[in-house]
């Protein structure tokens, strides 16, 4: 039985599970919902996928699902050369993706959907006046990453690890939230090496 991803297409925490499927080869069954018109608050949805509301949700089975995009990636690149064997090396992975749900998604994926999908004119006053903190955050989340990958090709190891695949996933659309990728060379040239590999989707597909 094939797994099944319940997802939000444009979405890049959905866009990096698809990606590491396609690295190791595993089909995906995609079940496509629209956030926007709250389809992943309907009481189906809240009692048969996630309580929480949420996508993506990796289904494994009938029965088994498995919500936050990290998680779901770990599982499908398990026992993958995506996944170092070393213990502190793998550690050092989970660091990368750890921090990318806690810096970098919070502050770069929030602006984006909010100036491309929310759209400005339409955010709360909330929304507004979170925004040029966010903006700080992702910048600096930018930058860390910059320096790092100043001192190695990759994230954790000399090679793509799942820990680029994650990362990759909202940093190379950050311009469409008005990040300006232009400071980071490193993390340009990072990039274009993890979308060189042969078994590279871009987000559309």
């Amino acid at each position: 039985m094939p797994l099944v991803l319940h997802e939000y297409a444009p979405s890049g925490n959905c866009y990096k599970i698809r990606l590491t499927a396609a690295h190791v080869g595993v089909p995906l069954e995609r079940r496509n919902y629209d956030i926007l018109r709250g389809e992943t608050r309907t009481a189906q949805f809240l009692s048969e996928v996630n309580a929480n509301g949420r996508i993506p949700v990796l289904q494994v089975g009938d029965e088994d699902f498995l919500p936050e995009s990290n998680a779901a990636a770990f599982y499908i690149a398990d026992g993958s050369d995506l996944i170092p064997a070393d213990r502190f090396e793998r550690a050092d992975l989970l660091r990368w993706l750890f921090w990318e749900q806690y810096n970098h998604e919070p502050n770069i994926a929030t602006v984006r959907f909010w100036r491309t999908l929310v759209g400005e004119a339409n955010l709360s006053d909330l929304q507004r006046a979170m925004l040029p903190g966010k903006i700080a955050a992702g910048e600096a989340a930018l930058a860390l990453m910059d320096a790092h990958l100043g001192r190695s090709d990759y994230l954790v190891l000399d090679r793509l690890t799942l820990a680029d695949i994650v990362l990759y996933a909202y940093t190379h659309v950050a311009e469409e939230g008005g990040f300006d990728l232009q400071p980071y060379p490193n993390v340009r040239a990072w990039l274009t090496r993890v979308a060189s590999h042969p078994a590279h989707i871009p987000i559309t597909v």
